[in-house]
């Protein structure tokens, strides 16, 4: 016999049966997308809004990589050693690089992606940062601020434009279409502000920062200038400084380390830091210190601790739908990451429901909406119902929040078994859609099923027939009936039918081992599911023959086999064979009028399922003997079949 503990899932359900439900989901836009990128190192990247299209510059590898918004390569520019900052044209005609390996400026076309001019830059020595303003490309060489202006008949370069403002190396340099006419450029300590307008750079302020900076970018309106924070003075964060005075106005905290900037065309700033195990990326609204929301860079293969921003890749596409970022991880993997709606706040969207309910009893479910700013009083949530009777879900009226975001419906449930109620907020202009649900376990009758044969021991390999009954149901009449064969893993379905009109399903079973036999229904809308079990035991077929007598007689009724005093009888048994199987030889001799116990031994079956014992001769006459092979459940080596004895075998010696 063999006995089966409760099942964790089982012993759960039971604890938790009276809990009340409550799922609670944060909204999601549309699903962020990462690429690995097939490069060395990250300069810069620019976004083209017009083709929706990526460029990342790889220093190290020499190339540019165009990406389509997913991430997926559309095409590599190569030849370009060194190649690091990217400005696009206003027209998104072409993109611009700047060529540290070859003191020059290529232009690259947006349609085919080939290159289509070169530019010398009179000896500016390693021009590494970039940006166009009004029609004329400025960049940051060793030490100096320098512009390429190619409006003309012949491109017009001029450098040391700095004003006299020592930057040590290549700045940092940042300008916003919306803004003309302003540029600003920093590295290090120094962060200084120019009027691009006419022909030249004139300084409009320049100062010394109170710590490194490490990256720049400009407001659309051209009135403060951001930059990434060290972690010195104030903390962590991004300083926002005014462009006419460079004294600091704003300021945006985030986590350890800052390493970028970028601001979109509204104002809304997207701020970066290199960090393992907090956001790297955080997106405020203009002058708005707490975040509206932050992306969690997830481990990229088998890194340690998740990826992190690499110092200034990150930009926003011009729709603002999109955030641009390249990370690595710490194999020197680096991945193009899109991460999508990043003005919207998440929402949190709650939903309760009682954990159990009745089948055509009204039941109430509740929730709340709630994020950063709260939506509106009177939004409208979509409500679908999933259970049995409407497995792709059934729409329900619609539900409104009240002016705390609360919301409440109520509904009456027609099937039994899961109901799952999902509640969906659409989501607006600056709130992501949200999504949650809650299920309620709706009670349902109990049909009776029955299942014969239970406890039944039958011959080896009879054919036994068992019969499911099935009572009253609502709509399903399909009983399943399994068989589990001692041994056999997993069980296997043996037939599967709809009862007849007594409620019957009848199977045979070859019955070659112990086997269980289980009756599934599987439930419809009004009768719960119900599983019957039964065990019926096979015997095994046991025989024996002697040989090396020289006769067969009676004494009294009984046939004996005659040996001679000294010959030994050999027993052949042929038993079921079973892996690792024994069968046990018991001997008794008949003294002073009874039959008394002379021993007992197992001895292996071969795999034909014979099992051959030869007895030692006696050397004496008149003695009478007899012998048995059994099998016994669970001590001859298995536990397959029901415990089973051969006949006995009657001997006698003689002179």
């Amino acid at each position: 016999m063999r006995t089966r503990s409760i099942s964790t899932a089982t012993a759960l359900a039971v604890l938790f049966s009276s809990a009340a439900l409550v799922a609670a989901s944060a909204g999601s836009a549309a699903a962020d997308s990462s690429k690995i990128l097939s490069v060395k190192s990250v300069g810069d990247l620019v976004v083209d809004g017009i083709h929706q299209r990526v460029y990342v510059s790889d220093p190290s590898g020499g190339k540019i990589v165009v990406t389509d918004y997913e991430g997926s390569v559309k095409a590599t520019v190569t030849g370009l050693p060194g190649v690091s900052g990217l400005a696009l044209s206003a027209d998104s005609g072409q993109v611009y690089a700047a060529v540290k390996g070859d003191d020059r400026i290529v232009s690259v076309e947006t349609q085919t992606y080939t290159q289509t001019a070169s530019y010398k830059l009179n000896g500016a020595d390693a021009p590494t940062t970039l940006e166009a303003v009004d029609g004329r490309l400025w960049f940051g060489y060793g030490g100096g601020l320098g512009s390429l202006d190619i409006s003309g008949a012949e491109p017009v370069v001029k450098l040391a434009q700095n004003g006299g403002v020592g930057f040590g190396t290549a700045p940092l340099l940042g300008a916003d279409p919306a803004a003309p006419g302003v540029l600003v450029a920093g590295w290090g300590g120094t962060l200084a502000v120019y009027d691009v307008s006419a022909d030249g750079a004139a300084l409009r302020v320049s100062g010394s920062m109170d710590t490194a900076v490490r990256q720049l970018d400009l407001t659309p309106d051209g009135q403060q200038v951001l930059t990434s924070w060290d972690g010195s003075g104030a903390g962590y964060g991004l300083p926002a400084y005014s462009t006419s005075d460079l004294k600091q106005v704003g300021r945006y905290p985030i986590d350890a380390y800052p390493n970028a900037v970028a601001v979109a065309p509204d104002g809304t700033v997207a701020g970066g830091s290199s960090s393992w195990y907090d956001p790297d990326v955080h997106i405020h609204r203009p002058g708005d210190p707490a975040p509206t929301r932050e992306y969690e860079f997830p481990n990229t293969g088998n890194s340690s601790g998740g990826d992190t921003l690499v110092d200034g890749a990150l930009a926003w596409a011009p729709d603002r739908s999109r955030v641009f970022a390249v990370s690595e991880n710490s194999y020197g993997t680096f991945s193009l990451r899109a991460l999508t709606d990043p003005t919207k706040e998440l929402p949190t969207l709650k939903v309760s429901a009682p954990a159990k309910g009745t089948r055509g009893t009204k039941l109430t479910v509740t929730g709340k909406l709630t994020s950063k700013s709260a939506p509106p009083a009177g939004e409208s949530l979509k409500v679908t119902r999933t259970d049995i009777e409407s497995p792709n879900g059934k729409a329900l009226p619609s539900v409104t929040t009240k002016s705390d975001g609360s919301f409440s419906f109520t509904d009456t449930p027609p099937a039994g078994g899961k109901a799952t109620y999902k509640v969906s907020y659409a989501g607006d202009a600056t709130h992501a859609a949200a999504a949650s649900s809650a299920s309620v376990d709706i009670t349902r009758a109990v049909s009776s099923l029955t299942l014969n044969r239970n406890g039944g021991v039958y011959a080896y390999g009879a054919d036994v027939s068992f019969t499911a009954r099935l009572g009253t149901t609502y709509k399903n009449r399909v009983v399943e009936i399994w068989s589990d064969p001692y041994g056999d893993t997993p069980k296997r379905l043996i037939k599967k039918g709809t009862v007849n009109s007594s409620g019957n399903l009848s199977v045979a079973v070859d019955m070659t081992r112990d086997t269980t036999v289980t009756a599934v229904f599987a439930g419809d809308a009004r009768y719960a599911p119900k599983t019957v079990k039964s065990t019926a035991y096979a015997r095994v077929n046991v025989s024996t023959s002697v040989s090396k007598h020289y006769k067969t007689g009676r004494i009294g009724s009984t046939t004996y086999y005659y040996f001679h005093k000294k010959t030994a009888p050999v027993f052949t048994t042929t038993m079921s064979y079973y892996k690792g199987r024994k069968q046990l030889f018991q001997l008794q001799v008949y003294y002073q009028g009874k039959w008394q116990d002379a021993g007992s031994q197992y001895f292996a079956l071969g795999t034909n399922g014979k099992s051959a014992v030869s007895l030692e001769a006696p050397g004496e006459s008149g003695i009478r003997a007899r012998m048995r092979s059994s099998y016994i459940d669970g001590s001859s080596g298995d536990s397959a079949n029901y415990t089973t004895h051969g006949a006995w075998k009657y001997i006698y010696f003689s002179n």
